[in-house]
C-alpha cells in the first residue's frame, strides 16, 4: 500500500487539492475529520479537553465550542501545545483505524491528509509527501477572505503553524496555488501521474494483495515440505 502524505497550511488550498484526489478515486483519510470525532461529546478526547480547559468550552449541548477552543489555543502556543499532547494519540488511533479499514478493501493507494504531518511526526509513515504552498501574502489575504477575520487574527493563527517555506523542503512534491483554480488543476495532474506509478515490490507487499499471496506462497510452502518430510 502506498500512503501520500498531504499537509500544506492554513489558508494554502490543501482542501481543495484533498478533493481532487478524492474525485480521482483515491481514497483521503482526513485528519481533521477524526479530530472531530475525538472531540465528540463523552468520548476519551472530549473528557481529557473538557478536564484541562475547563466547562466555559462547552455548548449548551454539551459538545466543545469548536471556534472558541481555537481562540483559546491560537492566543496561547502553551494551551495549543496542551491541545496537541492531549488530542495526539486519539487522533493517531483515529487514523490508524481509518487506514486499517482501507487496507481491508484492498485500496493500494490512500492519502493522508493531514495539517500537522511534520509537527506530529506522522511524515514517517508517509511517502511521497506532498506540500500544498502558496506565498505568505496570498494565504494572509485567502484566510482573512475565507474566515472574515482580521489581519492580526489570521496572521496569528498562520504563525502559529510551520511555515509553508519549511515544509516545501520536506517535500517530495509541491503543488504552487498562487495562481487560478486550473493552474492548480495543472500542477494536480502532474502530482497525480507520480503519485499513481505502479507500486513497488515493497508497497506492493505492504498491500492486502501482497499479504494474500505471502500467505499463500507460505501455506504452498509448508505444504511442501510436509509432502517431502512424508
Amino acid at each position: 500500500m502506498r500512503m501520500v502524505g498531504l499537509t500544506g497550511g492554513i489558508g494554502s488550498g490543501k482542501s481543495t487539492v484533498s478533493n481532487l484526489f478524492k474525485s480521482h478515486g483515491i481514497p483521503v483519510v482526513d485528519a481533521d475529520v477524526v479530530a472531530r470525532d475525538v472531540l465528540k461529546k463523552g468520548t476519551g478526547g472530549w473528557k481529557k479537553v473538557v478536564a484541562a480547559f475547563g466547562p466555559d468550552i462547552l455548548l449548551p449541548d454539551g459538545e466543545v465550542d469548536r471556534p472558541k477552543l481555537g481562540r483559546i489555543v491560537f492566543s496561547d502556543p502553551e494551551k495549543r501545545q496542551l491541545l496537541n499532547r492531549l488530542l495526539a494519540p486519539y487522533i493517531s488511533s483515529g487514523i490508524l483505524k481509518e487506514v486499517l479499514k482501507l487496507w481491508l478493501k484492498g485500496c493500494k493507494i490512500i492519502v493522508l491528509d493531514v495539517p500537522l504531518l511534520f509537527e506530529a511526526k506522522m511524515d514517517k509513515w508517509t511517502k511521497p509527501i506532498v506540500v500544498v504552498w502558496v506565498d505568505p501574502e496570498t494565504q494572509l489575504k485567502r484566510l482573512m477572505a475565507r474566515d472574515g477575520t482580521t489581519e492580526d487574527d489570521a496572521a496569528s493563527r498562520i504563525n502559529a503553524q510551520m511555515s509553508l517555506d519549511l515544509k516545501r523542503t520536506k517535500a517530495d512534491f509541491v503543488i504552487d496555488n498562487t495562481g487560478s483554480l486550473a493552474e492548480l488543476n495543472e500542477e494536480f495532474q502532474k502530482v497525480l501521474l507520480q503519485v499513481t506509478k505502479p507500486l513497488t515490490w515493497t508497497e506492493f507487499a505492504l498491500s492486502r494483495q501482497g499479504a494474500f499471496l505471502a500467505f499463500v506462497s507460505i501455506l504452498a510452502g509448508v505444504i511442501t515440505c510436509r509432502k517431502i518430510l512424508l
